[in-house]
């Protein structure tokens, strides 16, 4: 794309170069004030493309640690510099043109065949680079090559006008060469104006037309995005640079919120992929959040570990308990004020006549270094788990058993088989009382961990077979 910019600059160069000779050397030999003016406009527009090809050469440098969003406002400036020489061109042109009309004679203006073919060469010429130009420059973005755009349009309705002040000339109107300058000029001005608008619109970080809007439809449209709080949009050169807030849900774990900013930044890309979007995301509360989500969002913000939250109504009142886990080598008191605080940020967010109860447990050890207990130790806790689930409940099959000796005791794992059609809630309740039996048994187990699964369709039939 960078190459193409180039290329396309400089044959405008080439052109510009060609027109300029050609219309000053009719012009002097002709005397026409309006080809000498349109010399001059090509003159400005060769010294402006000369312009342009540095200008599209340093834009296309990636950025780096001073211009960190690239080089693209170097196009502007480029730009704005145009602007700056085509309204002088055309002050040059509007003064010498009301000299010869109302202050000194018209000077003899020859309308030979070679003004009339250098004119007509020029419209040609303003034509085709022109329609080029303005092409490249649409699929570039390209501020500067759309200047020279401009430059070769305005070159060719302002040729117009010089051969129409040529046909006057030639009719015996010598004064059509001047006014025709001043069209000239009138033109130049016109393309100057509405080129500087759209330049300072650029360095003045004006935001595009439109594109505020169309990033808020396209990131409104994201799963899980809840509103679209703030659009800022800025273009340099062929970059438009976004920076976007939305809102998600405060219940979201972090890890979706991250998702979410991934989604939005996607969805640009597929629909504007000039757009390189900064998002940031805001939690909010949302009106349809249960108690029980509310709760957690609190623990997750105060940094706690919690369970086992239980959240109902008695008459008017809203009553919540849960579990609340801790540092296990903490002091009642240290605990009880972490309780404390918990209890205060759920009643400040629930309402104060809410009724809140916290079990305080020591935390789960992390990171323990233990070893395999040995296999006769296994086979005895093995052997226990079986006489236990066969008294206990309806639990069968106990198999892959894991025992581990810790600093803090022995940790036991093990899986079992238990009848599908039981809820999770007797499922929980008789894995349980295994586990508490295998602890009252051995004191040094401290902790067991039972994993059950539901029994293979043939065992539960081989057991209605059993037992009819």
């Amino acid at each position: 794309m960078q190459d193409i910019k180039e290329r396309v600059a400089l044959s405008s160069i080439a052109a510009s170069a060609g027109l300029t000779i050609a219309k000053a050397v009719v012009g002097w030999l002709s005397g026409s004030l309006g080809i000498l003016s349109e010399a001059g406009h090509s003159l400005v527009d060769l010294g402006a493309t000369a312009l342009t090809y540095f200008a599209v050469k340093i834009s296309g440098k990636p950025a780096d640690e001073v211009h960190q969003y690239g080089h693209g406002k170097v196009e502007s400036l480029a730009a704005l510099a145009e602007t700056a020489l085509l309204f002088l061109l055309s002050g040059v042109v509007i003064w010498e043109a009301m000299q010869r009309l109302f202050w000194h004679e018209p000077e003899h203006v020859q309308a030979t065949v070679w003004a009339f073919g250098v004119i007509v060469a020029s419209i040609v010429v303003d034509f085709f680079r022109a329609r080029v130009l303005y092409r490249v420059a649409h699929e570039t973005s390209s501020e500067a090559l759309e200047a020279d755009a401009l430059h070769f349009g305005s070159d060719m309705w302002s040729s117009v006008a010089v051969l129409i002040g040529l046909i006057g000339v030639l009719l015996g109107y010598p004064w059509a060469d001047s006014l025709a300058a001043i069209v000239v000029a009138v033109f130049i001005c016109v393309a100057g104006w509405r080129l500087g608008r759209r330049t300072i619109d650029s360095l003045t970080d004006v935001a595009p037309p439109g594109a505020a809007q169309r990033i808020a439809e396209i990131a409104g449209r994201v799963r899980r995005v809840v509103d679209v709080e703030r659009v800022r949009a800025r273009a340099v050169g062929n970059k438009l640079f976004v920076d976007l807030t939305v809102a998600v849900s405060r219940t979201l774990p972090f890890d979706q919120v991250a998702a979410v900013k991934d989604d939005v930044a996607r969805a640009l890309a597929a629909e504007m992929p000039e757009a390189e979007a900064t998002i940031t995301t805001l939690p909010r509360a949302l009106d349809d959040e249960t108690a029980l989500e509310r709760i957690m969002v609190i623990a997750r913000n105060l940094g706690l570990a919690v369970h086992h939250v239980t959240v109902h109504s008695i008459g008017d009142q809203l009553a919540v308990s849960l579990d609340l886990e801790v540092d296990g080598a903490l002091s009642l008191g240290a605990a009880h004020e972490i309780a404390s605080r918990l209890e205060a940020a759920v009643r400040e967010e629930l309402g104060p006549a809410v009724e809140v109860e916290t079990h305080i447990e020591p935390l789960q050890a992390h990171g323990l270094a233990g070893q395999e207990a040995a296999a006769p130790r296994v086979e005895e806790v093995r052997a226990a788990l079986t006489e236990l689930a066969g008294e206990l409940g309806p639990i069968r099959d106990v198999h892959d058993v894991r025992v581990r000796e810790t600093a803090e005791g022995e940790i036991v794992n093990f899986h079992c088989h238990i009848d599908p059609s039981l809820s999770v809630h007797d499922v929980h309740e008789k894995v349980d009382d295994v586990e508490r039996a295998l602890r009252r048994r051995w004191p040094t187990i401290t902790r067991v961990i039972g994993h059950a699964e539901p029994r293979p369709a043939r065992i539960v039939a081989a057991s209605a077979a059993v037992h009819p």
